[in-house]
């Protein structure tokens, strides 16, 4: 589904090629299937959110490419969408207003995007909160609103940069719950950063750990825990505590 190609990266000062430079990326590469839920994780600085920018065309690499069904990513596209750590609501919009919101812009009839909208509402379990607006919900629920608006464009690959990084502790184990009841649905590929090693752990397939300076891929770790993860203390089982165990001595290193 995607590839990346033996990606860098270079932040310079000023803009300046000729002055001294930061080596965001160096020489990243991986694959993922269709379907599959992946992790990146790592300490800050370490290129994960440049990374997943650029997967989202937001940015240019330096070196490498990134292939999604062997087309090469140049630009933003519709097979693709992101969810920020910030919820970036409109404030003047309502709910259903923002998750229209990328439907509107393609010119998608009223009717048409309305009904999209509150389908993706429902799914995420917002359906009776069309009409409020951002500052009369939660943080949790305004993450559930982005999670929604970017669904409703129907993506192939869902990029999610530390999206539950600003909620409390609680609600996080909600939302990561929520989402991968979203995604058993869906079925989207995913692509998700985060810095929390319990969270990598129960949502993914696979955990890509990175580290620093310049970022680069450190290890490939399979989780191999059942599915549905919800049913039972997945953060129970033995299994669980190992695999945090080794990741987390894999970062140290």
């Amino acid at each position: 589904m995607l590839e990346v190609r033996e990606l860098s990266k270079v932040f310079f000062e000023d803009n300046d090629p000729r002055k001294p430079g930061l080596v965001a990326l160096h020489n990243v590469s991986f694959s993922v299937r269709q379907n599959e839920f992946v992790c990146l994780l790592g300490p800050s600085g370490c290129g994960k959110t440049t990374l997943i920018r650029i997967i989202a065309g937001l940015i240019r690499a330096d070196r490498g490419e990134i292939l999604v069904e062997n087309k090469r990513v140049v630009a933003p596209g519709r097979d693709r969408c992101m969810v920020f750590q910030q919820f970036g609501l409109l404030p003047w919009r309502t709910v259903l207003a923002n998750v229209e919101f990328g439907l509107e812009i393609e010119g998608v009839p009223r009717e048409e995007r309305q009904a999209v909208a509150r389908q993706y509402l429902e799914l995420v379990g917002l359906n009776g909160f069309e009409k409020y607006y951002p500052h009369q919900i939660s943080g949790g629920m305004q993450q559930r609103v982005g999670i929604a608006r970017a669904l409703s464009k129907k993506p192939d690959i869902l990029l999610m940069d530390e999206p539950f990084g600003a909620v409390d502790a609680q609600t996080r184990e909600q939302l990561q719950e929520e989402l991968l009841k979203i995604w058993t649905k869906t079925k989207n590929t995913v692509i998700f950063v985060t810095h929390s090693i319990d969270e990598s752990i129960y949502l993914s397939d696979r955990v890509i750990i990175m580290q620093a300076r310049p970022g680069r891929i450190k290890e490939d770790v399979k989780i191999e825990l059942p599915r549905p993860r919800w049913e039972g203390d997945v953060r129970a089982d033995p299994r669980f505590a190992a695999l945090r165990t080794h990741i987390r001595e894999s970062l140290r290193c």
